[in-house]
């Protein structure tokens, strides 16, 4: 078996998160943060305070940034755009996004939320980073962007966007989703006013773990309101980070493992991480690059994650990523990846691309053997 999607999901963890989960679970010590002053209670609430610490020291955020933990990505990223944008505000963003970007910015296009594209390159997915001053307005409020393509790999110029957005006094909302744990993640400028991330893919978290990471002064309207475990009288949810966005009971023993893994990813630092990816794309690239009728679709003339998007001839996707399951028990992913924009720059969007993408966990023989499998299904 060999496993290629880990840009989903990562399914080959680190004992140590495994182990935390068990451990969590098995103390029977653990209550509910925030909500009484018991032992039980002060036990899990100092464990989610030294994940927000962690996370922190991950995304070498200073003391003006607060940590809010949730599902995934697309809560964090719904609730930042929800809660920070209104009718008439005007927002930034790219052909790169994702759907969990895209649906709720369309969704508040339809209340009256103001909406422009910065375009791509075909082929390589290459963002035309001159059209943020073509596209700049007196009423954009927001610039939102993936740092890294889940369907290329490419990785933002995010200390230009920076700049943009420094010049122009607007909010910058980055998804980390595919960068958090395999490309660094710099918070220390204070430019940055909210990442979103997810714990379960370069994070080694289990599902369903994630949040954001958001200035302290930011005024972000609740998503979803309940109890706060204090304020019981209030008719309205209290005001102020974090706990205006904490409604409800955490995922402590969640929270617990990703905190594993992030400490895993802590100590055998981003910068390591990154260069066993660099190795086993150049595997890949290579490998990649001698196939004909293989077409390769990204930038590699810039920094970028292990993802990877093939097609062969004028298979369809489908097709290709089933011969490699059934025949070569390699798990790849087809399609179009939630990021309908992307393919359409890339002249994808009728059959997808066939997307593999590696870990901390994969071997450089797993990387030669897909390799392999790819020429033996493009002789056909």
């Amino acid at each position: 078996m060999h496993y290629f999607d880990n840009a989903a999901t990562t399914v080959q963890k680190p004992q140590q998160v495994a182990q935390a989960v068990y451990d969590a679970l098995n103390s029977q010590e653990l209550g509910n943060p925030s909500r009484g002053a018991h032992g039980y209670s002060l036990n899990a609430y100092r464990k989610v305070l030294a994940a927000k610490c962690l996370v922190k020291e991950l995304f070498q955020a200073s003391s003006d940034y607060e940590v809010v933990f949730m599902h995934n990505s697309t809560t964090a990223l719904n609730v930042v755009l929800k809660g920070i944008l209104h009718p008439g505000d005007h927002v930034l963003t790219t052909v790169w996004e994702h759907n969990a970007v895209l649906r709720p910015l369309y969704q508040m296009r339809q209340q009256g939320l103001f909406l422009d594209f910065i375009s791509g390159e075909p082929l390589t997915g290459a963002l035309r980073y001159d059209e943020f001053e073509q596209r700049v307005r007196p009423e954009t409020k927001m610039v939102v962007c993936n740092h890294a393509s889940n369907v290329t790999g490419n990785v933002l110029d995010l200390d230009r966007i920076k700049k943009f957005c420094k010049k122009h006094g607007i909010f910058l909302v980055v998804d980390v989703s595919q960068s958090a744990g395999a490309y660094p993640v710099d918070l220390s400028d204070g430019v940055i006013s909210a990442v979103c991330f997810t714990g379960h893919k370069s994070l080694y978290g289990p599902g369903g773990t994630g949040g954001v990471c958001l200035k302290k002064d930011l005024t972000v309207k609740p998503l979803i309101t309940g109890g706060d475990g204090v304020h019981s009288f209030n008719r309205e949810q209290p005001a102020g980070l974090p706990g205006v966005l904490e409604a409800g009971t955490a995922n402590v023993t969640g929270i617990v493992g990703l905190a594993a893994g992030i400490r895993y990813i802590l100590d055998k630092t981003v910068e390591q991480m990154l260069q066993k990816q660099s190795r086993l794309a150049q595997i890949f690239v290579r490998g990649a690059r001698s196939i004909p009728n293989l077409t390769l679709y990204g930038d590699f003339t810039h920094p970028r994650v292990s993802v990877f998007s093939v097609n062969i001839g004028d298979a369809d996707s489908a097709v290709v990523s089933e011969i490699l399951w059934e025949e070569f028990h390699m798990a790849t992913r087809s399609g179009f990846h939630c990021a309908p924009l992307m393919h359409e720059a890339l002249q994808t969007e009728r059959r997808g691309t066939v997307r593999f993408s590696f870990s901390s966990f994969t071997a450089e023989e797993d990387v030669r053997q897909a390799v392999e499998a790819l020429k033996s299904i493009a002789k056909r």
